[in-house]
């Protein structure tokens, strides 16, 4: 079965079961104002206790059935996001290899140019195989695989549709409390957000995503920026809310996402638009070092 079925019947069966189980207590609550209202003398409240005990029971067990649908749902989420990232790091792999596969060839189309003392041709053959060599080469300076496998998925993935993705890697991210597959959600739907943004932006204008990741003593730091169209400023305030968006399809999830996992590890977003450039920054704290107490010092 396709993994995205999977997910999908994942999260209809989440919904299904929260479903049920409100319906359950609905119809427990109806039956005891029923019967509270019928007035059968004496043995409604005999009636009344026994119905409040189903309720308590049922009440109980909808809301652990309603907790493990949850919670079913976000591992499934899980499960989907290590998948995605997997795939990232396979599709880097495979370029690494095919590198590795051509470099001997290069060499001796190098080696075949200098023999002859085609030193131009020789020296524009290593300029060409360098600029492609270097695009995988930049996606390898975190200490994050499946962050360096995402950063050159999405730079081959914008460069197919016209869109240049330039990576600024300034910081190795050792350390990062958030974990990998995580912050490539943070980062892959910024990124989606831009690459959106620029498709049909103006035709006189180079469209181009910049990623800059860096750190601070006391933070982490990221930006993702574009220089497509300006964002509204009415629009601001509620890019990050769940179920908003500008987008004729989509669900206005991937923005509030992105806010929610960076708050789960004390950091925040925040957005700057203007028609030079849209730009989302993000920073994310430091753990705090342990205490000596807590190291056995």
């Amino acid at each position: 079965m396709h993994p995205h079925r999977k997910e999908l019947n994942i999260r209809k069966a989440t919904r299904f079961a929260i479903a049920v189980n409100a319906l359950q207590v609905v119809t427990i609550i109806a039956v005891i104002a029923y019967v509270l209202l019928s007035g059968r003398g004496s043995d409604r409240y005999v009636e009344v206790g026994v119905l409040a005990l189903a309720l308590l029971i049922i009440g109980w067990g909808a809301a652990l059935d309603i907790r493990e649908a949850l919670n079913a749902e976000r591992v499934a989420e899980q499960a989907r996001m290590l998948e995605d990232a997997y795939a990232q790091l396979e599709a880097l792999n495979g370029t690494l290899r095919k590198q590795r596969h051509d470099f001997m060839n290069h060499l001796q189309v190098i080696f075949s140019l200098m023999e002859m003392r085609e030193y131009p041709d020789a020296a524009q053959y290593v300029e060409s195989i360098y600029s492609d060599i270097q695009k995988t080469g930049s996606a390898l300076k975190t200490g994050i695989p499946a962050v360096n496998a995402l950063i050159a998925a999405k730079r081959a993935d914008c460069a197919e549709r016209g869109i240049q993705l330039v990576a600024d890697i300034a910081s190795g991210w050792r350390g990062l409390p958030v974990p990998g597959w995580e912050m490539c959600r943070v980062l892959g739907n910024l990124i989606d957000n831009a690459r959106d943004a620029l498709e049909g932006s103006a035709p006189d204008r180079e469209p181009r995503i910049e990623l800059r990741i860096d750190e601070t003593p006391g933070a982490y730091t990221f930006c993702v920026s574009n220089n497509g169209p300006a964002i509204p400023q009415e629009h601001l305030s509620s890019l990050f809310r769940l179920g908003f968006t500008t987008k004729r399809e989509g669900h206005g999830s991937g923005l509030s996402i992105v806010r929610e996992i960076l708050e789960a590890y004390g950091g925040a977003i925040e957005v700057s638009s203007d028609d030079k450039q849209t730009a989302f920054s993000g920073t994310i704290p430091r753990q705090a070092p342990a205490e000596p107490d807590e190291i056995g010092n």
